[in-house]
């Protein structure tokens, strides 16, 4: 197929949700043979929230793989695993791997996602520090886990609170350092931060906020404590859950814009009118405000894997889903739908038991996001009254004897 008439191949860099979900839209519409996916890992592509729970818990538990290799072949796509992208020739449309085969491409999607924040002052690779963001990242911290009687976990976000939780099921003791004042500093409302303080608490884990973390004592190929707040914190096993760095280094070297992320237009496009980008390396313009975002969620990549493949077979739909989250630890199932305005109406909906509630966010008169947790319907509910734009009063929203379902 030639470049001229619009049918030429189209490669993917990177098997994670983002990746996939092109390669599936791409395959539903007959174009699978067009498909080169090209990924980092030897692995076929799998998914990453079970890494952090059920994946830890169980020695015998397989990685879940998005689709089978079987399902890549019928659908004509060609895998390279274990084979990186290393540079992207954009004069010639060529993308180089580490092999040193080159593949042309008519249109090239950057899905490279993000990898784990490190401390740069300590050694990446000590025997007992972890962190958590690929296949093998889980399974050395299965092993670890297994062996250890203590673990420390740096970082109290989504990964670092999913991680505690699950070693504190597992028998483990559990002290988790988080630098702010609360928790999910960045993420959730402060009301939800503490309920999640005080269920992680009572489960067993020593949270210890606006912890200062400073010395680092290693031996040998140890790490066997850290200063916390001046005293001298022994450690067995440290998992650092500090965050997420996007993967635009193919994108930078080859003269892309990026700003906290890779630079794209509503409809995915990079600054290079035949690269787009999907996922969690995007910065994208937010549809309401126009401010640039960069989400690290499994919606946000399925939704722009689904606008990219619009964009890719020449019927381009902005990208307006709305973002929406979740995290499991240990009883808590946490769920966000929206993005939580700066300020305004903040009403509590009791749930349908002690630990059941959602919270709802109003920016002026406008529901703008709803916090749930452990109450699934209301989750649902909000999301389609988000979607349609409805904004039920908060007074009445928040009525026990009412469902957000009966607002639509």
């Amino acid at each position: 197929m030639s470049e001229q008439d619009g049918r030429g191949p189209i490669v993917i860099i990177g098997g994670g949700h983002a990746g996939v979900q092109v390669c599936a839209g791409l395959a539903a519409l007959g174009q699978g043979a067009r498909v080169h996916l090209v990924c980092e890992e030897a692995p076929l592509p799998y998914q990453r929230p079970p890494l952090s729970k059920s994946f830890l818990k169980n020695p015998q538990e397989p990685l879940q793989e998005h689709r089978g290799e079987g399902w890549f072949a019928d659908a004509g796509i060609t895998l390279h695993r274990a084979d990186p992208a290393v540079a992207i020739d954009r004069a010639r449309q060529r993308l180089r791997l580490r092999s040193g085969r080159e593949l042309p491409y008519h249109r090239l999607v950057l899905a490279t996602g993000t990898r784990a924040r490190q401390l740069p002052h300590l050694h990446a690779d000590l025997d007992n520090v972890a962190v958590l963001r690929t296949a093998g990242d889980a399974q050395r911290l299965r092993a670890l886990l297994e062996a250890a009687a203590q673990v420390t976990v740096l970082g109290g976000g989504f990964i670092g609170l999913e991680v505690a939780a699950t070693a504190r099921a597992l028998g483990k003791a559990v002290t988790l350092l988080e630098s702010a004042p609360r928790l999910l500093m960045r993420s959730v409302s402060a009301e939800l931060a503490q309920h999640v303080l005080d269920t992680h608490r009572a489960a067993g884990i020593d949270v210890r906020l606006g912890a200062a973390v400073g010395h680092f004592e290693v031996e040998g190929t140890r790490l066997a404590a850290l200063g916390v707040d001046g005293v001298r914190h022994p450690v067995d096993l440290l998992v650092l859950g500090i965050g997420a760095v996007p993967q635009h280094q193919l994108a930078d070297d080859a003269g892309l814009e990026c700003e906290n992320g890779i630079v794209v237009d509503e409809h995915l496009r990079t600054s290079d009118a035949a690269i787009l980008a999907v996922g969690d390396c995007t910065s994208f313009p937010e549809p309401i405000t126009g401010r640039r975002l960069r989400l690290e969620s499994v919606q946000n990549a399925n939704d722009q894997a689904r606008a990219a493949v619009a964009t890719l077979t020449g019927a381009p739909q902005p990208y307006r889903a709305l973002p929406w989250f979740w995290s499991e630890q240990g009883s808590l199932r946490l769920q966000m739908a929206g993005l939580m305005p700066a300020e305004g109406v903040r009403q509590h909906r009791p749930g349908a038991s002690d630990t059941s509630f959602s919270i709802l966010h109003y920016a002026g008169k406008r529901l703008s996001c709803v916090e749930s947790v452990n109450a699934p319907l209301d989750h649902m509910a909000a999301r389609k009254l988000l979607d349609a734009g409805i904004s039920p009063d908060p007074a009445l929203a928040c009525d026990p004897t009412r469902t957000l379902k009966s607002f639509l």
